[in-house]
């Protein structure tokens, strides 16, 4: 049947308020308009709704049938319509995000509590895991949104860069190079390091940027997180070079962070599937995350800051 809900709300404006030109004023519309618009419905549904004469206007059976049906159908889709011009107007619902677990740690604190702040009929999901499995569930739309380290390329994917994070060399207080303001990559050679393991975002960074450097370094450990990399240095097992965010080191950790020149960086990243609408809910909290770069951007300098000694 080819019958249009305006149609349907004309016949029962005339129907409620008892005339063409009654029903015309309510809605803003032409006897005329309205006259066509009930006689084209009646002709779509093959039966008559409406007797009229020149007083008055009457439901036949059939129409008073339709009526009581078509009123509860047209007040639920109104409801329906209004919750979604609300939820259009404002962030309301669920949005689900994928973060590493040092983002997780660092960052997302804060993106939290300004969205709690903001938004706090947005209920805000953290997924938080490795960055392989992260870039997957956004393609996948397992989430909204991932808060990732730079990933490779991708048509699949839209990238909005958030901050730049240094890459630090970490050791014991008590190593040789603890004793410089800063250390160069190429003074790297030859140290024994502890690494994130290849789950990490930062690992493929890491070890580009050493062939970068000609820099030749046995690997003597491969670990899943960075408290995990700090407490190996702390051993004496090696160094490591670290992003500034994994940072500050655990409480009892005798280390020291030194910035490596020349300066290298990761991009800490929000991506989304390319092509895809967001809903209002998680749009707005891409947003606010990308209003609070200068913010996050300023916790990732006191984290590595703060372990420079």
């Amino acid at each position: 049947m080819n019958f249009t809900l305006r149609q349907l709300r004309v016949f029962r404006t005339v129907a409620e308020q008892g005339g063409f030109s009654r029903a015309g004023d309510e809605l803003g519309l032409t006897q005329p308009a309205v006259s066509r618009a009930v006689r084209e419905l009646e002709e779509t549904l093959a039966v008559r709704l409406l007797d009229r004469t020149t007083r008055e206007v009457v439901l036949t059976d059939a129409g008073r049938r339709l009526l009581t049906k078509l009123a509860r159908a047209l007040d639920a889709l109104d409801e329906v319509l209004d919750a979604a011009r609300k939820e259009g107007g404002q962030a309301m619902g669920t949005v689900h995000v994928a973060s590493s677990p040092t983002l997780s740690a660092s960052l997302m604190p804060a993106i939290i509590a300004a969205s709690r702040q903001r938004y706090p009929q947005l209920s805000l999901h953290l997924q938080d895991q490795v960055q392989r499995l992260n870039v997957e569930a956004v393609k996948s739309g397992a989430v909204d949104f991932g808060l990732v380290v730079e990933p490779e390329p991708s048509d699949e994917l839209e990238q909005e860069v958030i901050l730049q994070d240094d890459f630090w060399l970490v050791c014991r207080s008590d190593h040789p190079l603890a004793a410089q303001a800063a250390a160069t990559w190429r003074q790297l050679d030859g140290e024994t390091l502890v690494l994130l393991d290849g789950s990490s975002g930062s690992r493929p960074l890491i070890d580009q940027l050493l062939q970068r450097h000609e820099v030749n370094c046995p690997v003597a450990q491969q670990l899943g997180h960075s408290n995990s990399v700090f407490r190996m240095v702390a051993a004496g097992i090696g160094v490591s070079v670290s992003p500034g965010l994994a940072m500050p080191f655990p409480a009892g950790c005798d280390l020291l962070a030194r910035p490596l020149l020349p300066r290298e960086s990761r991009r800490i990243v929000l991506i989304r599937r390319r092509n895809r609408t967001l809903s209002p809910a998680a749009e707005s909290l891409w947003r606010l995350v990308l209003e609070m770069r200068a913010e996050l951007q300023r916790l990732a300098r006191e984290a590595s800051g703060d372990s420079a000694g």
